[in-house]
């Protein structure tokens, strides 16, 4: 495997943006199957949809559970759960109650992953358990849903949806995403079978080879298009953009 191959199946393709019509979906599941990444992580009710547009490729489809905020019922989580594995979904991104961390309820956080985790591994996916960390201001946190997710076999940990904002001094929102001390973090306290994946800022290249460096095997992007063209024109003098010269995918 080259290493712009390698970089491509580190991105999951990220179509959530609430704003994004049906053609926009399909367009990045073309941009998804032109340069090969790991997966689309597209709305949870165009999964179908995806797995027909992504057939015969290398591309999994996966979706979000709990999204954006993680507030639904652990019923509600299984059962999206075991639609979007109906639908053909082998990948499931789960955003845990953020309220139920904060106030520590370790055996409800433990119970929901647990739950996820086992209605998606009984289906043979993957699930990548969402942290949010803009909201989570104590490291201590951060830590003991990586120790949780280490004992239920999750398969990754990923510090955010990318739609977490959070109101500053000035009255704005805006969010920190995947920082640098969250993810050397998160790599630390889990277990070396749990991967990280970053998800919120990863914009360029660079920031592909930096979170790569800091253990990070999966990114969620939108800006994928520029990320590989400059991987390709950096390690392979590929200066070639192919059909699809712009990708206008909303997000983060």
């Amino acid at each position: 495997m080259n290493l712009v191959h390698e970089l491509a199946k580190m991105i999951d393709h990220s179509l959530l943006h609430p704003t994004m019509t049906d053609a926009e979906l399909r367009k990045g599941c073309d941009i998804s199957r032109q340069y090969n990444v790991a997966s689309v992580c597209i709305k949870p009710y165009a999964v179908a949809e995806a797995v027909e547009w992504l057939r015969d490729s290398e591309v999994r489809v996966g979706t979000v559970i709990g999204f954006p905020h993680g507030n639904s019922a652990v019923g509600i989580k299984v059962a999206e759960t075991l639609q979007a594995c109906r639908d053909g979904a082998t990948e499931i991104d789960m955003v845990v109650n953020i309220g139920k961390v904060l106030q520590e309820d370790w055996d409800y956080v433990r119970d929901e992953i647990k739950a996820v985790t086992e209605a998606t591994h009984a289906h043979g996916g993957l699930v990548k358990v969402i942290f949010e960390n803009d909201y989570l201001t104590e490291d201590t946190h951060k830590i003991r849903l990586c120790e949780i997710c280490s004992e239920l076999g999750a398969d990754f940990v990923k510090t955010s949806t990318g739609y977490g904002f959070v109101k500053g001094e000035d009255s704005r929102y805006g969010y920190l995403g995947a920082t640098e001390h969250d993810l050397k973090l998160m790599r630390h306290h889990s277990a070396p079978s749990v991967q990280v994946k970053a998800a919120g800022g990863v914009r360029t290249l660079d920031d592909l080879l930096k979170v790569r460096e800091w253990g990070v095997t999966r990114v969620g992007a939108t800006a994928t298009v520029a990320i590989i063209e400059e991987a390709k024109r950096r390690y392979t003098n590929d200066f070639t953009q192919g059909t699809l010269a712009t990708d206008d995918t909303p997000g983060y």
